[in-house]
């Protein structure tokens, strides 16, 4: 019987083609993780893909059970000519927004690739990175480019891990498994002990949150931030 995965949009690189094609040398993909979470980075993955037949069943990792992913992230790492990740850590994402933070974490994946890329490509419709980077946006991109899917697959990757070693510290708010996002083992540990030091303290879930709510930060100015949904 067929999968989501198998069933998925299998990713080109029709994109990164028309990108050399107007000069780019180097093209990276860029996709982040963790946006939406109440705790945990947020994490980008910059990707650059060596042109040849990726991984068979790579696709946005959203589509792969967390087995598939797993299993893909490593043959990726062996696969890709290049990658790096980006992290924005609970306290930058509190002290500058979600749209700055984004765009430090993208520009510290990217900075940690070994050559410089000409063109970057961003899932979505919205460019949080800006000058000096040359974007392209492009919306389910994790779907339909090759560097883009291998990037969404690596960050997702690299924060499930992350969160996972948090576990055994916070056994209580199930981040081996809901990774810092709602859920109501994670709920229930917040209404009972409170935030960690790993929570975003500007969020507005602290407002649910009788015991807990004087804890909530004031949110940066939010001028100049961009939409991201």
């Amino acid at each position: 019987m067929a999968t989501a995965a198998d069933r998925a949009p299998v990713p080109t690189y029709d994109l990164e083609r028309e990108l050399r094609a107007e000069g780019a040398a180097c093209v990276a993909g860029v996709d982040e993780v963790g946006r939406g979470a109440w705790a945990g980075p947020v994490v980008v993955c910059a990707a650059v893909a060596d042109g040849t037949g990726p991984p068979d069943g790579l696709t946005d990792s959203k589509r792969l059970t967390p087995q598939r992913r797993s299993g893909m992230a490593e043959a990726l790492q062996g696969w890709v000519r290049d990658h790096a990740i980006g992290s924005a850590w609970p306290g930058e994402i509190d002290e500058l927004g979600m749209t700055r933070a984004l765009r430090l974490a993208a520009t510290r994946a990217l900075e940690g690739l070994a050559l410089t890329p000409d063109a970057v490509i961003l899932d979505g419709k919205h460019d949080f990175l800006g000058a000096p980077w040359s974007v392209r946006t492009r919306i389910q991109a994790d779907l339909s480019c090759v560097a883009v899917a291998s990037a969404s697959v690596l960050a997702k990757v690299h924060r499930d891990s992350y969160m996972g070693r948090l576990h055994p510290e916070f056994p209580a708010y199930g981040f081996d498994t809901c990774v810092g996002y709602p859920s109501p083992v994670h709920r229930a540990a917040l209404a009972e002990h409170g935030p960690t030091p790993h929570h975003r303290m500007t969020w507005s879930y602290l407002d649910a949150l009788p015991k807990w709510r004087h804890l909530r930060k004031l949110r940066p100015d939010p001028a100049g931030q961009l939409p991201l949904l």
